[in-house]
Protein backbone atom coordinates (compact mmCIF):
# COMPACT_ATOMS: atom_id res chain seq x y z
CA UNK A 1 0.00 0.00 0.00
CA UNK A 2 1.46 3.40 -0.88
CA UNK A 3 2.59 5.61 2.14
CA UNK A 4 3.67 8.44 0.74
CA UNK A 5 3.95 11.57 3.72
CA UNK A 6 0.75 13.61 3.38
CA UNK A 7 -1.29 11.47 1.99
CA UNK A 8 -3.79 12.21 4.67
CA UNK A 9 -3.94 15.58 6.58
CA UNK A 10 -5.10 15.94 10.45
CA UNK A 11 -8.97 16.81 10.82
CA UNK A 12 -9.27 19.41 13.25
CA UNK A 13 -12.87 20.28 12.69
CA UNK A 14 -15.12 18.54 15.32
CA UNK A 15 -18.14 17.66 13.81
CA UNK A 16 -19.31 14.77 11.64
CA UNK A 17 -15.71 13.71 12.11
CA UNK A 18 -16.71 9.77 10.50
CA UNK A 19 -17.91 11.98 7.09
CA UNK A 20 -14.79 14.03 7.12
CA UNK A 21 -12.65 10.96 7.31
CA UNK A 22 -14.21 8.90 4.79
CA UNK A 23 -14.49 12.06 2.82
CA UNK A 24 -10.78 12.35 2.68
CA UNK A 25 -9.95 8.49 1.95
CA UNK A 26 -12.53 8.40 -1.16
CA UNK A 27 -11.05 11.85 -2.37
CA UNK A 28 -7.27 9.65 -2.35
CA UNK A 29 -8.95 6.99 -3.67
CA UNK A 30 -10.97 9.11 -6.47
CA UNK A 31 -7.36 10.92 -7.81
CA UNK A 32 -5.57 7.32 -7.98
CA UNK A 33 -3.51 7.81 -4.63
CA UNK A 34 -4.89 5.09 -3.25
CA UNK A 35 -5.72 1.95 -6.32
CA UNK A 36 -8.14 -0.67 -6.03
CA UNK A 37 -6.83 -4.02 -4.11
CA UNK A 38 -4.33 -1.17 -1.41
CA UNK A 39 -5.20 -1.52 1.69
CA UNK A 40 -5.95 1.39 3.88
CA UNK A 41 -3.71 1.76 6.60
CA UNK A 42 -4.55 0.13 10.26
CA UNK A 43 -7.33 2.37 12.24
CA UNK A 44 -4.52 3.33 14.55
CA UNK A 45 -2.51 4.11 11.50
CA UNK A 46 -4.97 6.28 10.27
CA UNK A 47 -6.48 8.11 13.71
CA UNK A 48 -3.24 9.06 14.29
CA UNK A 49 -2.92 10.56 10.89
CA UNK A 50 -5.94 12.31 10.96
CA UNK A 51 -5.84 13.12 14.66
CA UNK A 52 -9.20 11.51 15.44
CA UNK A 53 -10.01 8.58 17.40
CA UNK A 54 -10.20 5.01 16.44
CA UNK A 55 -13.86 4.88 16.86
CA UNK A 56 -14.05 7.59 14.40
CA UNK A 57 -12.10 5.97 11.85
CA UNK A 58 -13.90 2.73 12.84
CA UNK A 59 -17.49 4.44 11.58
CA UNK A 60 -15.55 6.17 8.44
CA UNK A 61 -14.47 2.83 7.07
CA UNK A 62 -18.05 1.29 7.95
CA UNK A 63 -19.34 4.03 5.90
CA UNK A 64 -17.15 2.73 2.83
CA UNK A 65 -17.57 -0.25 3.10
CA UNK A 66 -21.59 0.17 2.97
CA UNK A 67 -20.72 2.02 0.09
CA UNK A 68 -18.74 -0.53 -1.64
CA UNK A 69 -16.16 1.46 -1.29
CA UNK A 70 -13.41 -0.42 0.62
CA UNK A 71 -13.82 -4.41 1.21
CA UNK A 72 -12.90 -5.24 5.20
CA UNK A 73 -11.53 -8.59 5.83
CA UNK A 74 -10.93 -9.82 9.06
CA UNK A 75 -8.06 -9.89 10.58
CA UNK A 76 -6.41 -8.27 6.95
CA UNK A 77 -7.79 -4.92 7.17
CA UNK A 78 -9.74 -3.06 4.62
CA UNK A 79 -9.15 -2.95 1.28
CA UNK A 80 -10.18 -0.47 -1.90
CA UNK A 81 -12.67 -2.30 -4.31
CA UNK A 82 -12.60 -1.93 -7.98
CA UNK A 83 -14.93 0.72 -9.07
CA UNK A 84 -15.87 -1.47 -12.32
CA UNK A 85 -16.67 -4.68 -9.85
CA UNK A 86 -18.70 -2.50 -7.40
CA UNK A 87 -22.41 -3.42 -7.10
CA UNK A 88 -25.00 -0.77 -7.52
CA UNK A 89 -24.47 2.15 -4.90
CA UNK A 90 -26.59 1.89 -1.71
CA UNK A 91 -27.67 5.23 -1.18
CA UNK A 92 -29.44 5.56 2.28
CA UNK A 93 -32.52 7.49 2.89
CA UNK A 94 -30.56 10.04 5.03
CA UNK A 95 -27.92 10.67 2.48
CA UNK A 96 -30.94 11.32 -0.10
CA UNK A 97 -32.06 13.65 2.58
CA UNK A 98 -29.00 15.90 2.60
CA UNK A 99 -29.02 15.87 -0.92
CA UNK A 100 -32.44 17.08 -1.46
CA UNK A 101 -31.42 20.06 1.41
CA UNK A 102 -27.90 21.01 -0.17
CA UNK A 103 -30.21 21.25 -3.76
CA UNK A 104 -32.66 23.58 -2.23
CA UNK A 105 -30.05 25.21 -0.59
CA UNK A 106 -28.60 26.10 -3.95
CA UNK A 107 -32.17 26.63 -5.51
CA UNK A 108 -32.72 29.60 -2.62
CA UNK A 109 -28.78 30.81 -3.24
CA UNK A 110 -29.54 31.13 -6.99
CA UNK A 111 -31.84 33.76 -6.52
CA UNK A 112 -30.74 35.96 -3.59
CA UNK A 113 -26.29 35.55 -5.27
CA UNK A 114 -28.03 36.79 -8.29
CA UNK A 115 -29.42 39.67 -7.26
CA UNK A 116 -25.98 40.74 -5.12
CA UNK A 117 -24.19 40.21 -8.18
CA UNK A 118 -26.25 43.10 -9.69
CA UNK A 119 -25.73 45.23 -7.47
CA UNK A 120 -22.26 44.49 -6.80
CA UNK A 121 -21.46 45.10 -10.16
CA UNK A 122 -22.75 49.02 -10.21
CA UNK A 123 -21.52 49.25 -6.29
CA UNK A 124 -17.75 47.17 -6.38
CA UNK A 125 -15.12 49.06 -5.49
CA UNK A 126 -11.91 48.63 -7.32
CA UNK A 127 -10.24 47.57 -3.63
CA UNK A 128 -13.44 44.86 -3.58
CA UNK A 129 -12.67 44.09 -7.08
CA UNK A 130 -8.85 43.46 -6.44
CA UNK A 131 -9.84 40.98 -3.65
CA UNK A 132 -12.68 39.22 -5.27
CA UNK A 133 -9.84 38.36 -7.77
CA UNK A 134 -7.49 37.66 -5.74
CA UNK A 135 -9.94 34.81 -4.12
CA UNK A 136 -10.45 33.72 -7.64
CA UNK A 137 -7.49 32.67 -8.42
CA UNK A 138 -6.67 30.65 -4.95
CA UNK A 139 -10.24 28.87 -5.91
CA UNK A 140 -8.44 28.54 -9.47
CA UNK A 141 -4.97 26.98 -7.81
CA UNK A 142 -7.15 24.63 -5.70
CA UNK A 143 -9.00 23.41 -8.34
CA UNK A 144 -6.05 22.79 -10.84
CA UNK A 145 -4.48 20.62 -7.64
CA UNK A 146 -7.52 18.64 -7.74
CA UNK A 147 -9.89 17.12 -5.32
CA UNK A 148 -7.43 14.40 -3.55
CA UNK A 149 -5.23 17.42 -2.88
CA UNK A 150 -7.10 20.61 -2.30
CA UNK A 151 -10.45 19.31 -1.74
CA UNK A 152 -11.49 22.05 1.36
CA UNK A 153 -9.03 24.57 0.09
CA UNK A 154 -11.37 24.76 -3.16
CA UNK A 155 -14.79 24.80 -1.82
CA UNK A 156 -13.94 27.07 1.15
CA UNK A 157 -12.44 29.79 -1.68
CA UNK A 158 -15.59 29.10 -2.86
CA UNK A 159 -17.75 30.08 -0.42
CA UNK A 160 -15.62 33.02 0.20
CA UNK A 161 -15.50 34.03 -3.06
CA UNK A 162 -19.40 34.67 -3.10
CA UNK A 163 -19.74 35.66 0.29
CA UNK A 164 -17.11 38.99 -0.45
CA UNK A 165 -18.97 39.57 -3.89
CA UNK A 166 -22.13 39.60 -2.04
CA UNK A 167 -20.78 42.13 0.68
CA UNK A 168 -19.68 44.26 -2.65
CA UNK A 169 -23.18 44.71 -3.01
CA UNK A 170 -23.46 46.81 -0.14
CA UNK A 171 -26.89 45.44 0.83
CA UNK A 172 -26.54 43.94 4.45
CA UNK A 173 -29.77 42.16 4.30
CA UNK A 174 -28.16 40.17 0.92
CA UNK A 175 -25.15 39.36 3.45
CA UNK A 176 -27.36 38.20 6.03
CA UNK A 177 -29.25 35.85 3.72
CA UNK A 178 -26.25 34.09 2.44
CA UNK A 179 -24.02 33.74 5.51
CA UNK A 180 -27.56 31.87 7.16
CA UNK A 181 -27.30 29.61 4.01
CA UNK A 182 -23.20 28.98 4.47
CA UNK A 183 -24.16 28.09 7.92
CA UNK A 184 -26.46 26.01 7.34
CA UNK A 185 -23.89 24.02 4.57
CA UNK A 186 -20.71 24.70 7.64
CA UNK A 187 -22.88 23.36 10.31
CA UNK A 188 -25.29 20.55 9.29
CA UNK A 189 -24.27 19.46 5.09
CA UNK A 190 -20.58 20.17 5.03
CA UNK A 191 -19.53 16.55 4.75
CA UNK A 192 -22.27 16.46 2.19
CA UNK A 193 -21.22 19.24 0.25
CA UNK A 194 -17.59 18.15 -0.13
CA UNK A 195 -18.19 14.87 -1.49
CA UNK A 196 -20.52 16.52 -4.06
CA UNK A 197 -17.71 19.50 -4.71
CA UNK A 198 -15.40 16.14 -5.26
CA UNK A 199 -17.40 14.71 -7.77
CA UNK A 200 -18.93 16.97 -10.35
CA UNK A 201 -17.78 21.00 -9.05
CA UNK A 202 -14.12 20.58 -10.30
CA UNK A 203 -12.63 21.01 -13.92
CA UNK A 204 -12.08 24.15 -16.59
CA UNK A 205 -15.85 23.99 -17.42
CA UNK A 206 -17.39 24.66 -14.03
CA UNK A 207 -14.36 27.30 -13.30
CA UNK A 208 -15.56 28.77 -16.47
CA UNK A 209 -18.96 29.22 -14.63
CA UNK A 210 -17.43 31.58 -11.97
CA UNK A 211 -14.99 33.44 -14.87
CA UNK A 212 -18.39 34.34 -16.35
CA UNK A 213 -19.43 36.16 -13.06
CA UNK A 214 -16.12 37.69 -12.60
CA UNK A 215 -15.85 39.27 -16.24
CA UNK A 216 -19.58 40.80 -15.59
CA UNK A 217 -18.19 42.16 -12.28
CA UNK A 218 -15.24 43.81 -14.42
CA UNK A 219 -17.53 45.19 -16.63
CA UNK A 220 -19.66 46.58 -14.17
CA UNK A 221 -22.66 44.98 -16.73
CA UNK A 222 -25.46 44.53 -13.84
CA UNK A 223 -27.68 42.22 -15.59
CA UNK A 224 -25.01 40.02 -17.05
CA UNK A 225 -23.65 39.98 -13.60
CA UNK A 226 -27.42 38.52 -12.69
CA UNK A 227 -27.22 35.90 -15.52
CA UNK A 228 -23.75 34.44 -14.98
CA UNK A 229 -24.60 34.32 -11.41
CA UNK A 230 -27.67 32.49 -11.93
CA UNK A 231 -26.34 30.30 -14.41
CA UNK A 232 -23.63 28.95 -12.15
CA UNK A 233 -25.93 28.48 -9.43
CA UNK A 234 -29.13 27.09 -11.45
CA UNK A 235 -26.20 24.69 -13.02
CA UNK A 236 -24.82 23.34 -9.62
CA UNK A 237 -28.15 22.31 -8.69
CA UNK A 238 -29.30 20.48 -11.47
CA UNK A 239 -25.53 18.54 -11.86
CA UNK A 240 -26.32 17.60 -8.45
CA UNK A 241 -29.90 16.72 -8.71
CA UNK A 242 -28.72 14.29 -12.05
CA UNK A 243 -26.01 12.55 -9.65
CA UNK A 244 -27.17 8.80 -9.31
CA UNK A 245 -24.10 8.19 -7.02
CA UNK A 246 -24.26 10.72 -4.33
CA UNK A 247 -23.63 9.35 -0.73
Amino acid sequence: MPDAPGLFDRIDRPRRLPDEVAVSITAAIEGGQLAPGDRLPTEAELAKRFGVARTVVREAISLLRYDGIVDSRRGVGAFVTDASQRSSFRISPACFEKRKQIVQLLQLRTGVQAGASALAASTRTEAQMAQIDALFQQMAEADARGPADALEARVDSELLLYRHITEASNNPYYAEVVAMIETNIQNNLRSAFLKNAAASEFGPAIMQEHRAVLDALHAQDAEAARAATRTRFERAAERLAARADFA
